[in-house]
Protein backbone atom coordinates (compact mmCIF):
# COMPACT_ATOMS: atom_id res chain seq x y z
CA UNK A 1 0.00 0.00 0.00
CA UNK A 2 1.32 3.18 -1.03
CA UNK A 3 1.91 6.20 1.62
CA UNK A 4 -0.73 8.00 -0.54
CA UNK A 5 -3.43 5.23 0.27
CA UNK A 6 -2.70 4.52 3.94
CA UNK A 7 -5.49 5.45 6.00
CA UNK A 8 -5.07 8.47 8.48
CA UNK A 9 -7.73 7.71 9.92
CA UNK A 10 -9.36 4.10 10.82
CA UNK A 11 -12.10 2.38 12.93
CA UNK A 12 -13.07 -0.93 13.40
CA UNK A 13 -16.16 -1.87 14.90
CA UNK A 14 -16.51 0.91 16.65
CA UNK A 15 -19.24 1.47 19.58
CA UNK A 16 -20.22 4.27 21.99
CA UNK A 17 -22.61 3.87 24.26
CA UNK A 18 -24.40 6.29 27.01
CA UNK A 19 -26.32 4.08 29.19
CA UNK A 20 -29.06 2.81 27.23
CA UNK A 21 -28.28 5.11 24.17
CA UNK A 22 -26.23 3.66 21.37
CA UNK A 23 -24.24 6.65 19.58
CA UNK A 24 -22.17 4.80 17.46
CA UNK A 25 -22.73 1.23 16.66
CA UNK A 26 -20.51 -0.88 14.90
CA UNK A 27 -18.73 1.99 13.11
CA UNK A 28 -16.43 0.20 10.26
CA UNK A 29 -14.35 3.34 8.42
CA UNK A 30 -11.23 4.95 6.87
CA UNK A 31 -9.77 7.55 5.49
CA UNK A 32 -7.28 8.23 3.06
CA UNK A 33 -4.26 11.02 3.33
CA UNK A 34 -5.06 14.00 0.85
CA UNK A 35 -8.89 13.10 1.29
CA UNK A 36 -11.62 15.25 1.99
CA UNK A 37 -13.88 13.20 3.61
CA UNK A 38 -17.21 14.59 4.42
CA UNK A 39 -19.56 13.05 7.67
CA UNK A 40 -23.24 13.61 6.20
CA UNK A 41 -25.89 13.22 8.60
CA UNK A 42 -28.56 14.69 10.84
CA UNK A 43 -28.18 16.26 14.05
CA UNK A 44 -28.12 13.25 16.81
CA UNK A 45 -26.31 11.09 14.04
CA UNK A 46 -23.44 10.59 15.87
CA UNK A 47 -21.12 12.55 14.11
CA UNK A 48 -19.51 14.22 17.09
CA UNK A 49 -19.25 11.20 18.92
CA UNK A 50 -17.15 9.80 16.80
CA UNK A 51 -14.68 12.62 16.62
CA UNK A 52 -14.56 12.80 20.51
CA UNK A 53 -13.22 9.27 20.42
CA UNK A 54 -10.46 9.97 17.32
CA UNK A 55 -9.05 12.30 19.46
CA UNK A 56 -9.35 10.08 22.57
CA UNK A 57 -11.45 13.10 24.09
CA UNK A 58 -13.97 9.57 24.78
CA UNK A 59 -13.20 6.49 25.15
CA UNK A 60 -15.46 3.14 22.77
CA UNK A 61 -17.30 0.95 24.17
CA UNK A 62 -16.19 -1.25 22.41
CA UNK A 63 -14.27 -1.39 18.73
CA UNK A 64 -10.97 0.26 17.90
CA UNK A 65 -9.78 3.28 16.14
CA UNK A 66 -6.75 4.84 14.92
CA UNK A 67 -5.42 8.66 13.44
CA UNK A 68 -1.54 8.25 12.09
CA UNK A 69 -1.47 4.96 13.62
CA UNK A 70 -1.94 5.95 17.16
CA UNK A 71 -4.47 4.61 19.83
CA UNK A 72 -6.60 7.80 20.48
CA UNK A 73 -6.91 6.55 23.94
CA UNK A 74 -3.83 5.36 24.83
CA UNK A 75 -2.05 8.26 22.93
CA UNK A 76 -4.41 11.21 22.86
CA UNK A 77 -1.60 13.95 23.29
CA UNK A 78 0.40 12.43 20.33
CA UNK A 79 -2.80 12.71 18.44
CA UNK A 80 -4.11 16.31 19.29
CA UNK A 81 -0.17 17.49 17.96
CA UNK A 82 -0.56 16.15 14.19
CA UNK A 83 -4.20 16.73 13.89
CA UNK A 84 -5.98 20.61 14.04
CA UNK A 85 -9.50 20.76 15.60
CA UNK A 86 -12.51 22.48 15.39
CA UNK A 87 -15.34 21.06 17.68
CA UNK A 88 -18.74 22.38 17.38
CA UNK A 89 -18.81 24.87 20.23
CA UNK A 90 -15.81 26.28 21.31
CA UNK A 91 -14.74 28.47 23.61
CA UNK A 92 -11.72 31.42 23.40
CA UNK A 93 -10.39 33.81 26.58
CA UNK A 94 -12.93 36.81 25.56
CA UNK A 95 -10.74 39.47 27.02
CA UNK A 96 -7.99 38.28 25.03
CA UNK A 97 -7.49 39.65 21.10
CA UNK A 98 -7.34 37.56 18.60
CA UNK A 99 -3.95 37.12 18.08
CA UNK A 100 -3.11 36.46 21.59
CA UNK A 101 -5.61 33.89 21.76
CA UNK A 102 -3.54 32.05 18.83
CA UNK A 103 -0.32 32.92 20.75
CA UNK A 104 -1.51 31.14 23.90
CA UNK A 105 -2.34 27.92 21.78
CA UNK A 106 0.85 28.43 20.01
CA UNK A 107 2.85 27.62 23.01
CA UNK A 108 0.36 25.10 24.15
CA UNK A 109 1.90 23.40 20.41
CA UNK A 110 5.32 24.20 21.41
CA UNK A 111 5.61 27.30 18.76
CA UNK A 112 7.33 30.67 19.89
CA UNK A 113 8.74 33.97 18.32
CA UNK A 114 8.86 34.81 14.70
CA UNK A 115 7.72 31.06 13.37
CA UNK A 116 4.56 31.78 15.56
CA UNK A 117 4.03 35.10 14.54
CA UNK A 118 4.17 34.59 11.04
CA UNK A 119 1.93 31.29 11.02
CA UNK A 120 -0.75 33.05 12.90
CA UNK A 121 -0.70 36.08 10.68
CA UNK A 122 -1.13 34.06 7.89
CA UNK A 123 -4.02 31.75 9.24
CA UNK A 124 -5.73 35.02 10.55
CA UNK A 125 -4.92 36.45 6.86
CA UNK A 126 -6.83 33.15 5.30
CA UNK A 127 -9.98 33.40 6.91
CA UNK A 128 -10.17 37.70 6.50
CA UNK A 129 -9.51 38.60 10.49
CA UNK A 130 -6.21 40.23 9.95
CA UNK A 131 -7.45 43.28 10.40
CA UNK A 132 -9.10 42.46 13.53
CA UNK A 133 -6.20 40.55 14.94
CA UNK A 134 -5.81 43.24 18.17
CA UNK A 135 -9.45 43.18 18.63
CA UNK A 136 -10.99 41.40 21.87
CA UNK A 137 -12.82 38.41 21.23
CA UNK A 138 -15.69 39.63 23.49
CA UNK A 139 -16.22 42.52 20.50
CA UNK A 140 -16.08 39.41 17.85
CA UNK A 141 -19.95 38.34 16.08
CA UNK A 142 -20.59 34.61 15.84
CA UNK A 143 -19.28 34.52 12.55
CA UNK A 144 -16.10 36.11 13.54
CA UNK A 145 -15.53 33.80 16.08
CA UNK A 146 -16.15 30.58 13.52
CA UNK A 147 -13.75 32.67 11.26
CA UNK A 148 -11.52 32.39 14.17
CA UNK A 149 -11.92 28.50 15.32
CA UNK A 150 -11.10 27.78 11.65
CA UNK A 151 -7.76 29.89 11.69
CA UNK A 152 -7.02 27.89 15.40
CA UNK A 153 -7.10 24.56 13.18
CA UNK A 154 -4.69 25.39 10.29
CA UNK A 155 -2.51 27.23 12.06
CA UNK A 156 0.15 25.01 12.83
CA UNK A 157 0.17 23.21 9.56
CA UNK A 158 -1.28 20.06 10.84
CA UNK A 159 -1.52 17.34 8.03
CA UNK A 160 -4.77 16.30 9.28
CA UNK A 161 -7.81 19.12 10.14
CA UNK A 162 -11.26 17.82 11.51
CA UNK A 163 -13.85 20.24 11.45
CA UNK A 164 -17.50 19.85 13.07
CA UNK A 165 -20.16 22.02 11.23
CA UNK A 166 -17.32 24.57 10.25
CA UNK A 167 -19.31 26.78 8.61
CA UNK A 168 -22.06 27.54 11.07
CA UNK A 169 -22.93 31.40 12.06
CA UNK A 170 -21.31 32.29 8.65
CA UNK A 171 -22.92 34.60 6.29
CA UNK A 172 -23.16 32.78 2.35
CA UNK A 173 -20.77 34.93 1.03
CA UNK A 174 -18.41 33.76 4.15
CA UNK A 175 -19.12 30.01 3.60
CA UNK A 176 -18.20 30.38 0.03
CA UNK A 177 -14.99 32.05 0.86
CA UNK A 178 -14.42 29.35 3.64
CA UNK A 179 -15.15 26.10 1.83
CA UNK A 180 -12.56 27.89 -1.18
CA UNK A 181 -9.72 28.25 1.40
CA UNK A 182 -10.29 24.32 2.66
CA UNK A 183 -10.42 23.16 -1.17
CA UNK A 184 -6.82 25.29 -1.56
CA UNK A 185 -5.10 24.05 1.86
CA UNK A 186 -6.06 20.20 1.03
CA UNK A 187 -4.28 21.00 -2.62
CA UNK A 188 -1.16 23.65 -2.00
CA UNK A 189 -0.59 21.84 1.85
CA UNK A 190 -2.07 18.26 0.82
CA UNK A 191 -3.82 18.45 4.14
CA UNK A 192 -6.20 15.61 5.01
CA UNK A 193 -9.78 17.62 6.06
CA UNK A 194 -12.37 15.37 7.52
CA UNK A 195 -15.57 17.69 7.74
CA UNK A 196 -18.89 16.77 9.51
CA UNK A 197 -21.80 18.54 8.61
CA UNK A 198 -25.50 18.50 7.55
CA UNK A 199 -25.35 19.97 4.47
CA UNK A 200 -25.26 18.24 1.64
CA UNK A 201 -24.63 21.18 -0.63
CA UNK A 202 -20.77 22.23 1.73
CA UNK A 203 -20.35 18.38 1.57
CA UNK A 204 -20.96 17.64 -2.17
CA UNK A 205 -19.26 20.91 -3.34
CA UNK A 206 -16.08 20.22 -1.60
CA UNK A 207 -15.82 16.65 -0.16
CA UNK A 208 -13.69 13.65 -2.55
CA UNK A 209 -15.69 11.14 -0.26
CA UNK A 210 -18.23 10.65 1.52
CA UNK A 211 -20.02 8.55 4.86
CA UNK A 212 -23.55 8.84 5.64
CA UNK A 213 -24.30 8.47 9.17
CA UNK A 214 -27.86 7.59 10.43
CA UNK A 215 -28.67 7.01 13.81
CA UNK A 216 -25.33 5.99 14.95
CA UNK A 217 -24.64 4.13 12.19
CA UNK A 218 -22.61 4.24 8.89
CA UNK A 219 -25.34 3.56 6.39
CA UNK A 220 -23.04 4.43 2.88
CA UNK A 221 -19.03 5.52 2.31
CA UNK A 222 -18.16 6.45 -1.10
CA UNK A 223 -16.30 8.66 -3.61
CA UNK A 224 -18.28 11.58 -4.84
CA UNK A 225 -18.54 9.80 -8.28
CA UNK A 226 -19.58 6.68 -6.90
CA UNK A 227 -22.67 8.07 -4.94
CA UNK A 228 -23.86 9.98 -8.33
CA UNK A 229 -24.00 6.37 -10.04
CA UNK A 230 -26.88 5.52 -7.46
CA UNK A 231 -28.79 8.73 -7.51
CA UNK A 232 -27.89 11.28 -9.90
CA UNK A 233 -31.09 13.62 -10.17
CA UNK A 234 -30.87 17.27 -12.11
CA UNK A 235 -33.42 20.09 -12.35
CA UNK A 236 -33.32 21.90 -15.41
CA UNK A 237 -34.81 25.46 -15.51
CA UNK A 238 -35.58 26.96 -18.46
CA UNK A 239 -37.20 30.50 -19.94
CA UNK A 240 -38.04 31.32 -23.31
CA UNK A 241 -40.56 32.78 -25.48
CA UNK A 242 -42.72 31.29 -27.49
CA UNK A 243 -42.85 27.78 -25.91
CA UNK A 244 -45.93 25.45 -27.19
CA UNK A 245 -46.95 21.72 -26.72
CA UNK A 246 -44.34 21.32 -29.78
CA UNK A 247 -41.59 21.92 -27.96
CA UNK A 248 -42.55 20.52 -24.71
CA UNK A 249 -43.46 17.18 -26.61
CA UNK A 250 -39.92 17.08 -28.17
CA UNK A 251 -37.95 17.72 -24.88
CA UNK A 252 -40.10 14.61 -23.37
CA UNK A 253 -38.57 12.38 -25.56
CA UNK A 254 -34.57 13.42 -24.99
CA UNK A 255 -33.44 10.35 -23.39
CA UNK A 256 -32.97 10.45 -20.01
CA UNK A 257 -35.59 13.54 -19.51
CA UNK A 258 -38.10 11.91 -16.58
CA UNK A 259 -40.54 15.29 -16.67
CA UNK A 260 -40.96 18.19 -18.07
CA UNK A 261 -43.39 20.71 -16.07
CA UNK A 262 -44.84 23.98 -17.04
CA UNK A 263 -44.41 26.96 -14.83
CA UNK A 264 -46.82 30.04 -16.29
CA UNK A 265 -46.51 30.93 -20.12
CA UNK A 266 -42.37 31.06 -20.57
CA UNK A 267 -40.74 29.04 -17.45
CA UNK A 268 -40.35 24.75 -17.67
CA UNK A 269 -38.82 22.86 -15.29
CA UNK A 270 -37.12 19.59 -16.55
CA UNK A 271 -36.39 16.49 -14.73
CA UNK A 272 -33.66 14.33 -15.69
CA UNK A 273 -30.84 11.95 -15.40
CA UNK A 274 -28.22 13.76 -17.07
CA UNK A 275 -26.96 17.08 -18.05
CA UNK A 276 -29.33 17.74 -21.37
CA UNK A 277 -28.76 21.06 -21.38
CA UNK A 278 -27.14 21.65 -24.52
CA UNK A 279 -30.17 18.93 -26.04
CA UNK A 280 -32.63 20.75 -24.69
CA UNK A 281 -31.47 24.46 -25.70
CA UNK A 282 -30.75 22.71 -29.62
CA UNK A 283 -34.50 22.09 -29.56
CA UNK A 284 -35.82 24.76 -28.01
CA UNK A 285 -34.21 27.43 -30.42
CA UNK A 286 -34.76 24.67 -33.75
CA UNK A 287 -38.44 25.12 -33.19
CA UNK A 288 -38.77 28.78 -33.37
CA UNK A 289 -38.50 29.76 -29.35
CA UNK A 290 -35.76 32.14 -27.93
CA UNK A 291 -34.22 30.80 -25.53
CA UNK A 292 -33.48 33.80 -22.24
CA UNK A 293 -32.48 31.62 -19.59
CA UNK A 294 -31.27 28.48 -18.45
CA UNK A 295 -29.94 27.16 -15.13
CA UNK A 296 -28.74 23.81 -13.28
CA UNK A 297 -29.86 22.18 -10.01
CA UNK A 298 -27.70 18.51 -9.21
CA UNK A 299 -29.67 16.89 -6.29
CA UNK A 300 -28.03 13.14 -6.31
CA UNK A 301 -26.86 13.68 -3.15
CA UNK A 302 -30.27 14.56 -1.53
CA UNK A 303 -32.06 11.60 -3.02
CA UNK A 304 -28.81 9.19 -1.97
CA UNK A 305 -29.29 10.54 1.67
CA UNK A 306 -32.89 10.34 1.85
CA UNK A 307 -32.66 6.66 0.64
CA UNK A 308 -30.02 5.47 3.40
CA UNK A 309 -31.15 7.47 6.33
CA UNK A 310 -34.43 5.95 5.36
CA UNK A 311 -33.33 2.33 5.38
Amino acid sequence: MSEKDKPLISARGLSKKYGEFMAIKDLNISVNKGEVFGLLGPNGAGKTTFILMLLGLTEPTSGSCRVFDYNPVKNPIEVKRVCGYLPERFGFYENMSAEENLRYIARLNELTGEKAASLIDEALSDVGLIKDKNQKVSKFSRGMKQRLGIANAFFKKPQLVILDEPTQGIDPLGIEEILKLFKRLNREDDTTILLSSHSMQQVQEICTGVGIISKGQLRKKGSIKVLESEGLSFTIEVEAGGLNEKIINSLKEIQGVKNVGRKGSKELVINSTADVRSIVSEKIVKNGASLTRMSLREQFLLEVYRKYSEE
